[in-house]
């Protein structure tokens, strides 16, 4: 009996073992199953954060964008605007400096240009290829006679073939006269290429004087308001001068605008007349060579 009691005793207590075991194994697993869903929550939540954060930050690259559009477009507004603000300030500024000398230095500046561009125009057709003219005159000269060779200079444009015609004109009176015939007929094409210079030098010197003209009265101008007013205010005097000072400033620019279109000009009416001059010594040696062929 006490055996008896004893084994159910022993059965019992590992039954209940048994179960507490199993028990045990339960928890863990739910432990195991919660820890794993905590995980899985844990992730998701950093996958949703990491999605929000690349949307958001695809949204400010989005808006980012237009901005910098929006930028370059007002950067190029204020580029235009800085240019017409200038060309704005350089008119207000001309009518600043008054309408009296200003007008005088515009018309010294718009007479001077003209002049200028009827120089060029003139001088860049009265450039002429004188070695091509030489050969054409020479192969004339041999082939046709004086004739042929004044037909080929009066179809060719410029003061050397003026000249050259000049001097075949006169060939039947012999050799002395052709050369004072050039000579002659190059101081004239000479003045031609010199006509109207003088009065862009007269502009140039004209401008620059008007403008210290203009500075002078400005000054009187002031000295007026300061006796006028019996105290020497900045107000006062600020006008007349300011004044002064635009008149100098556009005479004098004037005066460098002008003054370069004179030096290249002159430059241009030297370099024709060496021409002139190389090609009158040339022809005179053909003709020399053409008188003794036919003597």
């Amino acid at each position: 009996m006490k055996k008896a009691l004893s084994l159910l005793a022993i059965v019992a207590l590992s039954l209940g073992s048994v179960n507490a075991y199993a028990q045990d194994d339960q928890a863990a697993n739910e432990e195991t199953t919660a820890t794993s869903e905590i995980t899985n929550t844990d992730e998701s939540s950093e996958a949703g954060e990491i999605t929000s954060t690349d949307d958001a930050t695809s949204e400010s690259t989005e808006a980012a964008a237009p901005s910098d559009d929006a930028g370059s477009e007002e950067a190029t507004a204020e580029t235009g605007s800085e240019e017409k603000n200038f060309t704005q300030i350089l008119k207000v500024k001309f009518i600043e400096g008054g309408a009296f000398f200003m007008s005088f230095v515009l018309l010294a500046l718009v007479l001077g240009l003209a002049l200028v561009i009827e120089r060029i125009i003139y001088l860049t057709f009265a450039q002429t290829n004188t070695d091509k003219l030489l050969s054409n005159v020479e192969s004339a000269l041999n082939s046709g006679g004086v004739d042929a060779a004044k037909e080929v200079c009066r179809n060719t444009r410029g003061p050397v073939a003026t000249i050259f015609f000049e001097g075949l004109d006169h060939y039947d009176e012999g050799l002395d006269m052709v050369d004072k015939s050039i000579m002659s007929v190059g101081s004239v094409e000479n003045g031609k290429l010199e006509k109207g210079v003088s009065w862009i030098s007269l502009f140039i010197a004209l401008a620059p004087m008007l403008g210290f003209m203009g500075t002078v009265i400005g000054m009187i101008g002031a000295f007026d308001a300061i006796e006028a007013a019996g105290d020497i205010n900045p107000s006062l005097v600020a006008g007349g001068i300011k004044v002064a000072l635009l008149t100098t400033v556009f005479g004098l620019i004037t005066a460098i605008i002008l003054q370069i279109f004179y030096n290249l000009i002159v430059a241009m009416i030297d370099g024709i007349v060496i021409k002139m001059e190389d090609a009158s010594i040339s022809f005179m040696d053909m003709l020399v060579e053409y008188n003794k062929k036919n003597s």
